[in-house]
């Protein structure tokens, strides 16, 4: 993954639920300030999310987190049919590889199980990082959370790119 020596990935454990939901909503407030406003950004990182409706989106999902000093500052998952659903890393961790080690783990499980494209929607904010990664626009989305309409883009990937 670059970065420090003590940074590591490991298998998402239903106990990260509670850090990565944390970690979820300071990154939104923090980092996702910069492109939806102070509405959108409550709708999306609420405080009235349930942890534990939150924690079993991640089950039989390809999920890991990235941990550093055994503290969580990264973590992704996507769903058995390929479609990268979270990927989200620390404010104070931003632009170490850390999302692209991530996304490059969940590239080798696609190959391992004959997933042919990973589909994601991206955030305004996460678009250009998904374009680096090999992933293109399908069309950009107007969604609705919580009451509020956000911007994002359906962005997909063919799996076999990676394969070389």
């Amino acid at each position: 993954m670059g970065g420090a020596a003590s940074l590591k990935l490991r298998p998402f454990r239903p106990e990260d639920a509670d850090p990565c939901l944390g970690l979820f909503r300071d990154c939104v407030h923090r980092v996702n300030s910069r492109d939806y406003s102070p509405d959108q950004i409550e709708a999306w990182a609420s405080p009235s999310i349930d942890l534990e409706a939150w924690r079993s989106r991640f089950d039989d999902r390809f999920a890991y987190v990235a941990t550093e000093d055994d503290c969580i500052v990264g973590f992704i998952d996507m769903t058995r049919e390929g479609h990268l659903d979270r990927l989200f890393v620390s404010a104070d961790h931003q632009g170490r590889g850390i999302a692209r080690g991530l996304v490059r783990r969940l590239l080798k499980d696609a190959i391992d199980h004959s997933i042919e494209e990973i589909t994601t929607d991206a955030s305004i904010t996460a678009k250009p990082f998904f374009e680096r990664m090999g992933f293109s626009v399908v069309r950009e989305q107007s969604v609705e959370c919580r009451g509020v309409w956000l911007t994002n883009y359906r962005m997909r990937r063919a799996v076999q790119a990676e394969a070389n």
